[in-house]
């Protein structure tokens, strides 16, 4: 007995046959993956479902105080949502905003003001006014008051009912109070905000000054100040988690149908075309990441002429206005290049090694044919996952748009026109913002987190499964073969949910923390780095690459610990610690063997899982450069964050059906090697198959010695 599990494996053959393995080997394998179970680690089941209780509190605060359209419109000068039906008055129609007093956008400009653009007066238009080519036009405010008008015949007028106006009225709007205001300057729907072009109509402007109007500033200012809140990060963080909701036909298609249809192909393709699976899977890892990145250098305006553009619909061509999302498609196209160089280097460096991935995914193959309800079984898993990010998504949408919308204290005076009361008003003018409170930060982080641990527990729980699916294959001895088919997925399904489900969530929550450890070193790193305007010494850089490289290994340890513990877990039915002793354990005895066989597969499975969220990402590309999401309503900003969300979500599918050769194979060679240690360094319980691929009995003696 000389592995960590000698006296575990060997005493459940014994204890059923009454001696040393006098019993039948069907018993022997049946007990070895089926007795002396019982539920472990219970106290961090308990925990987990308390945070599902948490995540349905925090979802529902998202719901009651959230609204998505916030994401993508902004606030006229009473706080009302562009585009919201429930407004007063009615801005079901009305998605852009525009500045009436373009002085007032000057004056916000500047530094020395207190006085900012959110409270300069603003109001919800169908379209943005351009300037007329023979005369003076006019936008006056919502009608109200003494102005009977109903909105629709407002909106019919384009926006102007000058020539109603009193003549105290009149005199007000020509000092820029309101309520009818000049269009001097042309401006363009940037993403549902009118951005002024500093170019003012001279026709326009000698009409004005004609009537006597107050003079208006031509600064350059006005086109910048509107430019610079358009694109702050936060406005652009908005518009990129407003993309994703825009975007959702994209994501079930690209995120959720495309990889559960390609995932189910190269299972299949591995079951009945495994010779030239390494190969296939290699050259079109590299034809799709080549593709993925000329589709970003096309979106960057490097290629062709098709660059995203912040402008919705038409525009002056001899205007150029750009946003920083064309600088982040760029930035991610620099990143892609260096990834498709270091990809293809690596490619030609692992050719030599590709005939033993195929010799071990020819393992993974035979298992997959006799246990054939392993194909199917991820979809299960998928159905789950799929219900929960749809909640999830949906939650998230609301929870990055709630908070409370309040008047700004600004401490600045102007006058405006008040058409209820009749009469100009010169009290405080600040306009309106919406406040998030410190709450809503965590609540969001709490809701990214939840994502995380809730998706690791699906896969951990898928693999437990199919590790324990495969034990059963694999100590069998081929005495219930009847019963290979499907009755191990369902007898692995029932003791996870019946004994392990304490031990799967302890596991997804320690790498889920130590993702999030990683992430907010980084951000603190970042924000260290931003903060620190001198030169980074040597020492400083070497210790920062250090780290992270340390933070790396960490994280790929813990990860390939915990998949072998949930092979442990499977077979044994030991606790989270247990199992991940007694795996750590059987590979250091075996750390060459398993290097020597598995690695290799190993790569060519991530590999695999790239090509299917690659391919999702690619026809993510494709769908959004429809008509559909160029123009209008349905116009994503950037491509970015749906094309990202494709290729997290199809990687997140491939990882569940990967699952099943991945822990095939990872499930068989810890079974092996258990196996020969029990019997002297002669694996009695290995498939025939596998013994070919060992090559025979010298390589099996030299991999179980460890030579």
């Amino acid at each position: 007995m000389g592995g960590p599990l000698g006296a575990i494996i060997g005493r459940y053959p014994t204890a059923e046959s009454g001696g040393g393995g006098g019993g039948s080997d069907g018993e022997r394998g049946r007990g070895i993956v089926r007795k002396n179970r019982k539920c472990r680690d219970l106290v961090f089941l308990v925990i987990f479902i308390a945070f599902w209780v948490a995540m349905i509190v925090n979802s529902s605060f998202g719901f009651n105080q959230g609204n998505p359209l916030r994401l993508t419109y902004g606030l006229d000068y009473k706080g009302n949502i562009c585009g919201n039906k429930h407004a007063n008055p009615d801005l079901r129609a009305l998605e852009v905003r525009y500045w009436l007093n373009p002085n007032q956008v000057y004056q916000s400009g500047l530094k020395s003001s207190q006085f900012t653009l959110a409270d300069a007066k603003s109001i919800c238009l169908m379209e943005c006014p351009i300037p007329s080519e023979d005369g003076l036009n006019f936008i006056c405010d919502y009608p109200e008051g003494g102005i009977h008008l109903s909105v629709d015949d407002w909106i019919d007028r384009n926006y102007d009912y000058f020539e109603f106006l009193t003549p105290d009225m009149r005199n007000s709007s020509l000092q820029l109070q309101g309520p009818c205001y000049p269009i001097v300057f042309p401006s363009v729907n940037v993403y549902w905000s009118c951005q002024f072009i500093a170019r003012a109509s001279n026709i326009s402007l000698k009409h004005w000054l004609q009537m006597g109007g107050a003079a208006i500033e031509e600064n350059m200012l006005i086109d910048k100040t509107i430019h610079r809140v358009i694109n702050s990060p936060s406005a652009v963080l908005k518009r990129y988690v407003a993309d994703i909701g825009k975007a959702w036909p994209v994501l079930i298609v690209c995120g959720g149908i495309l990889p559960l249809f390609l995932s189910v192909i190269w299972l299949l393709m591995i079951r009945h075309f495994v010779a030239g699976m390494t190969w296939i899977t290699v050259i079109l890892f590299n034809a799709l990441i080549i593709s993925v990145t000329m589709f970003y250098y096309a979106k960057a305006g490097w290629i062709g002429h098709d660059a995203i553009s912040v402008v919705i619909g038409e525009s002056d061509p001899y205007v150029n206005i750009s946003g920083r999302e064309i600088n982040h498609i760029r930035a991610v196209a620099v990143l892609m290049t260096i990834v498709m160089i270091v990809a293809f280097l690596s490619s030609i460096a692992i050719i030599r090694r590709i005939l033993i991935a195929t010799s071990v995914l020819k393992v993974a193959a035979k298992v997959i044919g006799e246990v054939q309800a392993l194909i199917i079984f991820p979809i299960l898993p998928y159905f789950i996952l799929a219900i929960f990010y749809m909640f999830w998504l949906s939650a998230a949408l609301h929870l990055f748009s709630s908070g409370q919308i309040l008047k700004n204290d600004c401490n600045a005076n102007c006058c405006s026109y008040d058409l209820k009361s009749t009469r100009v008003n010169c009290d405080s003018c600040c306009g309106y913002s919406i406040h998030y409170t410190p709450h809503i930060g965590i609540s969001i982080l709490f809701h990214l987190f939840g994502c995380y641990w809730a998706t690791q527990f699906i896969i951990a729980c898928s693999s437990t499964v199919i590790a324990g699916s495969v034990a059963s294959y694999y100590w069998a001895r081929n005495e219930i073969s009847q019963e290979i088919p499907f009755l191990p997925v369902f007898s692995s399904l029932k003791r996870l949910l019946r004994y392990s489900l304490g031990s799967v969530a302890l596991g997804s929550l320690i790498v889920s923390i130590v993702e999030w450890v990683r992430f907010i070193l980084e951000s603190l790193r970042r924000r260290l780095k931003l903060a620190d305007t001198s030169p980074e010494s040597l020492m400083g850089k070497m210790t920062s690459s250090s780290s992270q490289c340390c933070l790396g290994c960490i994280d790929w340890t813990i990860k390939s610990a915990n998949r072998n513990a949930y092979i442990m877990i499977a077979i044994t039915g030991k606790g989270f610690c247990k199992a991940s002793a007694i795996a750590t354990g059987l590979i250091m005895n075996n750390i060459l063997r398993i290097g020597k066989v598995n690695v290799i597969g190993d790569v060519i499975l991530f590999l695999g899982k790239l090509c299917v969220s690659l391919f999702c990402a690619l026809f993510a590309f494709l769908m959004l450069d429809t008509h559909k999401y160029k123009s209008a309503h349905n116009k994503v900003s950037s491509p970015l964050f749906p094309v990202l969300a494709c290729w997290g979500l199809g990687y997140v599918v491939a990882t569940l059906f990967f699952a099943v050769v991945e822990m095939s194979i990872d499930t068989i060679i810890l079974s092996f090697c258990q196996d020969a240690e029990e019997n002297q360094g002669t694996a009695q319980y290995a498939p025939p198959l596998l013994m070919e691929t060992l090559d025979g009995p010298s390589e099996m003696q030299r991999l179980t010695q460890g030579s």
